[in-house]
């Protein structure tokens, strides 16, 4: 069901032949999912390399889709998860395992969802969903919204968008995020007129000259919180990283100007920037405060 990108082999921590209870526990590597998302994969990289190399335990990265990932942390198959996206993009998965996960904190607020068009398309012509029922525009946008993969909140709100605004003359290009990403950045280049789903923090508003429609019907929804969730006994398990990533949080404007630059160079590379240019923040995550 998932797919391991990285696993760091289990250490044995043997002491006149004997192992004890707590170097077991130490010796389990921390399993984090995430799904294939810019924001999630960042924020991902970024706690794992603070807990390898801060809190001296290994970490086991584990890439899948949403609804496996809320499956897999609610069965215990996986430690934590830092990409709850609540209260309402995630609410379904979220409210079918609520009872059986852990919430340790939030990673960041003020986190929006929304469909952009590239800022050369004028307001008065585009500037609210309602635009879209305008016939010459959905000409111009040959009756396309270009989407992400199919099991994201994202996607079925957006859904959801196309019937509360009755908008018959549209198709929802189901894709994925890097499948989206290639259709804006084509069209972008060709100065083409394009509605795209799209959510802050991204990388890709660094990149392109983009705003978001207006939602009179807030189909889309509002502000949101990214969460981090847990199995059940991962804070008493494990109360050194449990304490670590509830303290972890990022201010949008840090994070994506960080998911930018994993973009120009690699996330590897980010991640390390990250740390050296925000030691204080670091030390606040690791409790070492004063």
């Amino acid at each position: 069901m998932f797919k391991t990108l990285a696993t760091l082999g289990l250490a044995a921590a043997l002491l006149g032949g004997a192992v004890t209870s707590t170097m077991a526990q130490d010796a389990k590597p921390v399993k984090i999912g995430w799904a294939a998302w810019s924001d999630a994969e960042f924020v991902t990289k970024l706690a794992a390399k603070l807990i390898e190399t801060k809190l001296n335990q290994k970490v086991e990265l584990v890439q899948a889709d949403i609804a496996p990932l809320y499956q897999g942390v609610a069965r215990g198959d996986l430690d934590t998860m830092m990409m709850a996206w609540l209260p309402q993009t995630h609410a379904d998965y979220y409210a079918k395992v609520k009872d059986k996960v852990d919430m340790l904190g939030t990673v960041y607020d003020g986190a929006k969802l929304g469909w952009v068009v590239p800022d050369y398309i004028p307001a008065d012509q585009i500037g609210s969903i309602e635009d879209l029922k305008k016939e010459d525009v959905r000409k111009k946008l040959s009756g396309t919204i270009q989407g992400i993969d199919p099991g994201a909140g994202l996607t079925r709100l957006s859904e959801k968008a196309l019937k509360d605004y009755g908008l018959d003359g549209y198709k929802l290009q189901v894709s994925s995020e890097a499948g989206m990403l290639t259709s804006v950045d084509r069209a972008t280049r060709g100065e083409k007129w394009f509605v795209a789903t799209a959510w802050s923090p991204h990388w890709m508003f660094g990149k392109n000259k983009l705003r978001y429609l207006d939602d009179p019907k807030k189909s889309l929804g509002e502000a949101e919180q990214v969460n981090v969730l847990a199995r059940k006994d991962f804070k008493s398990d494990n109360p050194k990283v449990a304490a670590f990533l509830s303290r972890m949080k990022l201010p949008i404007p840090d994070l994506e100007a960080a998911m930018f630059d994993a973009q120009e160079t690699s996330y590897d590379k980010a991640v390390d920037k990250y740390i050296q240019d925000h030691p204080d923040q670091v030390k606040s995550w690791l409790g070492e405060e004063g």
